[in-house]
């Protein structure tokens, strides 16, 4: 059957109303699956009507409705018949369901630390039925009451608190009314840490191979933790509402984290086995943050339907970055936003395929999925941001407080939001919401300045080149003493297609104009020439860290806009990232610079002289006196743009632990990312691969080796990645993301040219293997680096194919976007 129609789902929530699950899960019947027997109880309100239920068996032994056998043949691909319901009934479903390794339904990953098998379930959006019999749709909320067999010494945690685990046998308090797409459970010999807070019992669960690292890391994790409850509790009426908080670590895990009420799961990489920068650990606080503010937006009230996933994502992230900035010691997660995470937003918005922030006429949950995106969650957070320096924060968070009443345990939409705000703050939300919510696209700022003849500015006009009004600030500067040093911000208001004159900047002697300084809109800016040559001279001695993010944000732009060569950049960061102080900023320029400067847009010798200057900039950031965070992120870019013998035989000298920059070290991580290298250049073979696989066997040697088999050049190794990569089940999800990560890193251009064709001939095979298995053989495996008239012309026709689920288009779509950009770029420069 296809996925779930939102008018199937409006029916259906119109006809049925679930009293509560009570799920048995038996994860003891060997590798392959385990036992699933769910009873539903609900209502109908007009009886004698028929419906169905959601199900992805392997087996369904039994299906009884209301005491009466259902014909179990009657299976309908993930859907049941349920003829002639009653006002109250009572479903029960006996089935055995498959194990996924695929990070969907419940996932069973045997760590290769130690052969311990460990089990989380994602349930979400369309996963719950590979799971247990539910109504699989946001606005169907109930309880649910989870028992499960377990072997003896495994640890479980679901959304629940534990009642009762005694011999394998396992029963969790229900939960309060949620949607399916939240349940999960975690399971296997787990390592716990456990806590509390304010009352609220605190768990931290992970694999017992990193027991070392959770223990490390716990201190901090229950600080961020802490702290994001406190402030939470202080912006909003409703305290906390699901008992108990537990955090998981698990493998092979597919997004960042995942908000389950009460169960919280993350990828495990977010333990860091290796040394990790500052701005990685502001990330994971972040994340946290983020997460938590999903217990009130989509766990307490949901979205009704999936085109309001920004009411879940756009608010998580906005809190999740301003209240680790305001209540953690990481206060400086706004320049990572701005250099970093709006990246991926604007990239998204300016493809062919963006869409509004909100009320996208999502017609399937398979629509659905392509909107976990970076519209969804960095521009909707941006626009929040917006609206809150317009309201200020007393009438919009007392327009949340009345919209969490209203909505309790319920669902909501679009509507019900603005009609909260509007009441409180007497503002026209509606009228905004029209222009920021519902379009789509990037406005642009731009600068109009006249200057004297010794570059003195003598007007100023900020020029809104787009749509959308804009509150932001105009920030002028002045170089004294080799500093560019602030001369002062104006807030200015910038209706749709509005020139405002600036002339109190004029007055105070700015020499450097930025429009949206402080970064509080969405918009790309254009400055004036003459600030563009301070930027390019004086880039590293701005004080402000927003504002070299938003700086270095716009060269960015102007290089995927095809405004400023590629090697220009490369020359920025080279004159100025040396004297960086910020890591968020030094890993995205480098960043930057590595996968999309040199891996894309430039060719040949220029390409070559382009991996040599992030070289050379790694080795001047490691040479100088900057954090040890800045100097892990050079090392990381040196180990992964190494070539040349001297540096190749550091490289290896790195890699044995001789030589190593001061107070540095090469965690796994960076070891298998150095071992690809060398792989990539043929300096590895296959028994040195193996010999480093068994040395210390962990997910990073999986991960890492595979990457490595598909980073070696020789044709019959090309061959054997490609068939693993094309063939069903042959890897684990993550497996499979290294084998894509490694495969187009070497090979002659021939070959690799040949393989891009074929690529487009087979891509649509993908279609049959879910949606994330599309996203990374459709995404990852995409090849962008040859944006050659024949592969864009191959990228188009598989495009043209009737049959590509819309997960596996949209995943195209973008990428084939972008290769057309690339072509543009390097049109305009070489």
């Amino acid at each position: 059957m296809p996925a779930l129609q939102r008018a199937e789902a409006t029916v259906r929530a119109r006809l049925l109303e679930v009293r509560g699950y009570t799920v048995h899960l038996d994860l003891t019947r060997g590798p392959e699956r385990f036992g699933s027997t769910t009873v539903i109880r609900f209502g109908c309100a007009e009886p004698g009507s028929d419906s169905f239920v959601d199900l992805e068996p392997a087996v369904l032994h039994r299906a009884v409705l209301n005491g009466q056998p259902l014909d179990v043949t009657a299976l309908d691909g993930n859907r049941l018949a349920l003829p002639g319901l009653r006002a109250e009934n009572e479903l029960l479903i006996d089935a055995e369901m498959r194990y996924s390794r695929t990070g969907e339904g419940l996932h069973r990953y045997t760590d290769p630390a130690d052969d311990a098998v460990y089990l989380y379930a994602t349930c979400g959006p369309d996963l719950a039925a590979k799971v247990f019999a539910c109504f699989d749709q946001p606005d169907l909320k109930a309880p649910i009451t989870l028992t499960a067999t377990a072997p003896d010494d495994w640890t479980l945690v679901s959304n629940g608190a534990p009642v009762k685990s005694d011999g394998g046998q396992w029963e969790f308090v229900a939960t309060k009314p949620i949607s399916t797409y939240l349940f999960t459970v975690v399971a296997g010999p787990l390592h716990s840490v456990y806590g509390e807070h304010d009352g609220i019992p605190l768990g931290l669960h992970a694999r017992r191979s990193l027991a070392a690292e959770l223990d490390r890391e716990a201190p901090e994790l229950f600080e961020v933790t802490a702290a994001s409850f406190d402030r939470l509790h202080e912006l909003f009426d409703e305290r906390y509402p699901f008992g108990e908080y537990h955090q998981a670590f698990v493998p092979e895990f597919n997004w960042g984290a995942m908000e389950n009420p009460g169960c919280v799961v993350f990828r495990d990489e977010m333990l860091f086995r290796s040394p990790a920068t500052e701005a990685e650990h502001e990330r994971r606080a972040m994340v946290v943050c983020h997460e938590m503010a999903h217990m009130w937006f989509g766990d307490l009230v949901t979205m009704r339907w999936w085109d309001d996933l920004w009411l879940n994502e756009s608010f998580a992230e906005m809190l999740g970055y301003r209240i680790a900035a305001e209540s953690t010691r990481f206060t400086g997660t706004w320049t990572g936003f701005s250099v970093q995470r709006k990246g991926w937003g604007y990239d998204a918005d300016q493809r062919a395929s963006t869409h509004p922030v909100a009320g996208n006429g999502t017609r399937s949950v398979a629509e659905a999925m392509v909107n976990f995106d970076g519209i969804s969650y960095a521009k909707g957070a941006s626009a929040l941001r917006q609206l809150v320096a317009w309201l200020g924060d007393e009438a919009f968070f007392a327009g949340l407080n009345a919209y969490f009443a209203d909505h309790l345990y319920g669902n909501a939409e679009l509507p019900d939001f603005l009609a909260a705000l509007a009441a409180a703050s007497g503002r026209d939300v509606h009228g905004w919401a029209e222009s920021w919510l519902r379009t789509s696209g990037v406005d642009t700022l731009r600068a109009e300045t006249e200057r004297a003849a010794d570059g003195a500015l003598t007007a100023l006009t900020v020029v809104n080149e787009g749509e959308r009004p804009h509150l932001i600030e105009v920030g002028g500067y002045r170089i004294e003493g080799g500093r560019v040093v602030p001369a002062g911000r104006v807030a200015v208001e910038l209706g749709p297609g509005r020139r405002v004159a600036v002339p109190a900047l004029v007055e105070a002697g700015a020499q450097l104009v930025v429009p949206n300084d402080g970064d509080l809109t969405w918009a790309k800016i254009r400055l004036d020439a003459h600030s563009w040559r301070l930027v390019t001279e004086s880039l590293s001695a701005v004080e402000d860290d927003v504002t070299r993010a938003v700086l270095w944000a716009h060269a960015r732009d102007l290089v995927r806009d095809a405004e400023l060569d590629p090697a220009a950049y490369l020359g920025l960061m080279e004159r100025h990232l040396p004297a960086e102080n910020v890591d968020s900023i030094v890993e995205a320029v480098l960043t930057f610079a590595h996968v999309h400067v040199v891996g894309r847009h430039l060719t040949g010798a220029r390409r070559t002289e382009g991996l040599a200057a992030i070289s050379r900039t790694a080795r001047a950031l490691l040479a100088g006196d900057s954090s040890d965070g800045i100097r892990l992120a050079a090392l990381r870019a040196a180990v992964e743009t190494s070539g040349g013998e001297p540096q190749l035989a550091e490289l290896r000298g790195w890699l044995t632990g001789e030589g190593v920059p001061a107070g540095l070290a090469i965690g796994p991580e960076l070891r298998w990312a150095g071992l690809a290298r060398l792989a990539s250049l043929g300096e590895l073979d296959e028994p040195q691969i193996a010999a480093e696989l068994a040395r210390e066997p962990g997910t990073e040697a999986e991960f890492g080796a595979a990457r490595c088999r598909a980073a070696l050049p020789g044709s019959a190794t090309k061959a054997a990645a490609w068939q693993d990569l094309f063939t069903p089940d042959a890897m684990s999800n993550r497996v499979l993301e290294a084998t894509a990560r490694g495969f187009w890193t070497s090979g002659s251009e021939d070959e690799m040219g040949a393989y891009a064709l074929r690529y487009f001939e087979r891509i649509g095979e993908a279609a049959r293997r879910g949606d994330i298995i599309s996203r990374l053989l459709g995404e990852t495996l995409y090849p962008v680096a040859h944006a050659t008239p024949e592969v864009l012309s191959a990228a188009e026709q598989a495009l043209a194919a009737p049959k590509l689920t819309p997960s596996l288009r949209r995943n195209l779509a973008d990428c084939t976007d972008d290769l057309r950009r690339t072509r543009a770029v390097r049109a305009a420069f070489e």
